[in-house]
């Protein structure tokens, strides 16, 4: 039985289709409904450790850089909790990251399409979309997947059960009583680096004994928040990247990929302090070890620890090995399956482990016009690094918004940089892209 039909049925409720929700809100003409399993919201709990702060602007919230005018913006979340002129006194450099996801939370509770604690066990299609979930059956005119990001850990790392082991997304519930502790930390972006400042960073007997930070990466490398490289994130150069040759794309994300998993400078510099204080002040010279350029090719138990076959890539046949009593797993995450969308597995297109999508996000499959297959944060080789990232998650929500209302909005000013032959001969630019 069907308890009520759509306009737009989200599932999941991550900061993706949290914007799809509060830019459609206004809009009573395509009722929408979004749905979560989690009981209640959350981002990245398990990695809000004190002092962590955002790698972009502010402004790049749900709604601002499509409708600066929403009641739904981080500037609004500020005001209505009374001490938007605390945060300005507080002249945070970067928003700390905690902050940014109460605001989220606040903004999942003053949205009445939002449910939480009701699973999507599958969708199917029969004229329209049917979505069964672990109470009742819904249907909708189009679907938005928000594809979530599950933790990865490395072959060599898989298949251990244990406390002493875990991935970074559980770092703030783990990581306790490591005092005296041998501790490794595996993965050079933002959050192993995050993970290696807070270990070193504890004091009396919360201080492990030896903390030592492995990365593939030939140095502890910074993100290049530069402003050029910051177009790689505007929706011009979206456009661009959408229209490569798949192999083009790839090979753009693999060489840009500091521009958005490098580390913040400000947590390389607390680091490379906080190791001069333990190296020369506390003169504790064992605790901090730093092995850039290393790959962990085995792990095995050592008694109530675990031992580790390392290699410097510039050396591969002279493997060491390290002895450690924790392993913390910084090793990034993988797009979230997509089960559900199983019974209609033979009438999607499929490339590459991702969806073929259009312009306006929406898969390609045989089902009729007007009725679509949204999929956000699940392109990134379509789309490129922002797919996952927050630099564009208005602009993705409310290209989702135009093509529901059947309306087209004039886009803002397109870059100062010529990404395409669009220039005239004199090499101004050609109005909006």
């Amino acid at each position: 039985m069907t308890d009520k039909h759509f306009g737009v049925l989200g599932i999941g409720v991550g900061p993706a289709n949290l914007s799809l929700a509060a830019l459609l809100y206004p809009h009573r003409d395509l009722p929408s409904l979004f749905l979560d399993r989690k009981e209640a919201f959350s981002w990245h709990d398990g990695q809000q450790i004190p002092g962590t702060s955002l790698q972009v602007s502010m402004l790049k919230d749900l709604v601002s850089l499509a409708d600066p005018t929403s009641k739904f913006s981080f500037l609004n979340y500020l005001h209505d909790q009374g001490r938007i002129y605390h945060f300005i006194n507080a002249q945070f450099d970067e928003v700390p990251r905690q902050e940014f996801r109460n605001y989220l939370e606040w903004a999942s509770w003053r949205m009445k399409n939002i449910v939480f604690g009701e699973e999507v066990r599958s969708v199917d299609f029969d004229g329209v979309f049917k979505v069964r979930t672990d109470e009742r059956v819904l249907t909708a005119d189009n679907i938005s997947v928000g594809v979530g990001s599950r933790p990865w850990i490395p072959p060599t790392g898989q298949g251990w059960d244990s406390p002493s082991q875990f991935h970074v997304c559980d770092f703030v519930d783990n990581a306790v009583d490591l005092g005296g502790k041998r501790v490794v930390v595996v993965g050079g972006g933002q959050s192993g680096a995050e993970a290696f400042l807070d270990l070193i960073s504890r004091e009396g007997r919360q201080l492990p004994s030896r903390v030592s930070w492995f990365s593939r990466r030939r140095n502890f490398l910074p993100i290049d928040d530069s402003p050029f490289t910051n177009d790689f994130y505007m929706p011009c150069y979206s456009e661009y990247f959408y229209g490569l040759e798949r192999a083009t794309r790839e090979r753009i994300n693999q060489e840009n990929v500091l521009s958005s998993d490098g580390i913040s400078e400000s947590t390389l510099r607390a680091i490379y302090q906080r190791t001069y204080y333990h190296r020369f002040i506390a003169r504790s010279p064992g605790l901090i070890r730093l092995y850039p350029n290393r790959e962990i090719t085995g792990v095995a138990q050592a008694g109530a620890g675990w031992d580790l076959t390392v290699v410097n890539k510039d050396r591969p046949d002279e493997p060491r090995h390290v002895t450690t009593d924790v392993i913390v797993w910084s090793t990034g995450f993988r797009t979230g399956l997509l089960e559900l969308l199983d019974p209609l597995a033979d009438r999607l297109d499929r490339e590459g482990g991702e969806y073929p999508v259009d312009r306006d996000y929406a898969v390609r499959w045989d089902g009729p016009e007007g009725h679509n297959i949204f999929i956000q944060n699940g392109t990134p080789t379509q789309r490129g690094l922002a797919d996952k990232n927050l630099s564009l998650l208005a602009w993705r929500s409310q290209r989702i918004v135009d093509r529901l209302r059947g309306v087209q909005r004039e886009e803002q000013l397109s870059s100062f940089v010529e990404w395409a032959n669009e220039g005239s001969e004199d090499g101004e630019l050609r109005g909006r892209v």
